[in-house]
């Protein structure tokens, strides 16, 4: 198999039945694709079934993507099977949302630089002025949109322009640190991730590492997730956790947290632009890379 043959990435999710996977392993040996990874779950209490397929198809008769979507379109039509098929290489689009904290958009700048993280940056966007230079050093747009309570359906019809623009696949809220209506979270369902704090007992408002010092928590964390209506309740992708005792100093803590906030976010971020998550009603499907 040679190196350089493009790697594509099929998904598809239908109803549990007979047949599931050997009608996708069947197309692609049809078509002498050489299978790299593969996962497959069933959910029986949902009866519901995801597969993620890798393959490459180096064969004289070697076919495009498109041409692999139009002859696979007419196999799953018959599971009403609900798919897709990728080029690996492609980069996915993904708009930044930040306010003030820069640890996660730090983080994934340099992921996005080193290639760690197959994707392209055309805009980040802030309610505040402060993470400007970041961006232009980057070389990546950098819109401000101040928000108050008067405000904030404008200001997040001119967030949506820029995702509709620049054609973004995906939307990050790397510590944005405001809710998104209603409405922009239906737009954005499925498309968009966010990143918290996990701390119990569920410290909310101003200050959450200070309330945990003041309870003495052992344990810090943080939890990645599709952004929907139900506040900081949305499908989990990724979860993270670090252990701390006694010694752990109010600052410590939130070095702690950012730190476990930055890895968790990446990791999300990464299987989802692998193709490795699928929604499954409130919850998620995720195969796990390497």
């Amino acid at each position: 198999m040679n190196a350089q043959t493009p790697t594509y990435i099929l998904t598809g999710t239908c109803q549990s039945m007979i047949g599931t996977v050997d009608l996708v392993t069947r197309f692609l040996f049809d078509r002498q694709c050489y299978v790299t990874e593969m996962h497959t779950f069933d959910d029986t209490e949902g009866a519901r079934f995801f597969i993620r397929v890798e393959f490459k198809n180096d064969s004289e008769d070697s076919l495009t993507v498109e041409e692999l979507k139009h002859q696979f379109a007419d196999k799953a039509a018959g599971f009403d099977m609900q798919w897709q098929i990728r080029d690996a290489s492609t980069p996915e689009k993904v708009v930044i949302l930040v306010s003030k904290y820069d640890h996660c958009l730090q983080d994934l700048l340099h992921r996005y630089r080193t290639g760690h993280l197959n994707i392209e940056i055309p805009a980040i966007i802030s309610n505040h002025p402060d993470l400007r230079e970041l961006a232009e050093w980057h070389g990546i747009p950098y819109y401000h949109f101040p928000i108050s309570a008067d405000t904030k359906p404008q200001q997040e019809a001119q967030i949506w322009q820029v995702v509709e623009e620049t054609g973004a696949d995906l939307v990050v809220l790397a510590r944005y640190m405001q809710v998104l209506s209603a409405d922009l979270c239906a737009k954005l369902h499925g498309r968009a991730i966010n990143i918290h704090h996990s701390l119990l007992p569920g410290f909310k408002g101003a200050k959450p590492y200070h309330q945990a010092y003041d309870k003495g928590v052992k344990l810090v964390g943080a939890t990645a997730h599709y952004v929907s209506n139900d506040l900081d309740e949305g499908p989990i992708i990724t979860q993270g956790i670090e252990a701390v005792d006694h010694t752990y100093t109010p600052d410590r803590l939130v070095a702690k947290g950012r730190d476990t906030e930055r890895l968790t976010l990446a990791r999300a971020l990464k299987l989802h632009c692998e193709h490795r998550v699928f929604l499954d009603g409130k919850k998620t499907v995720v195969f796990q890379g390497g």
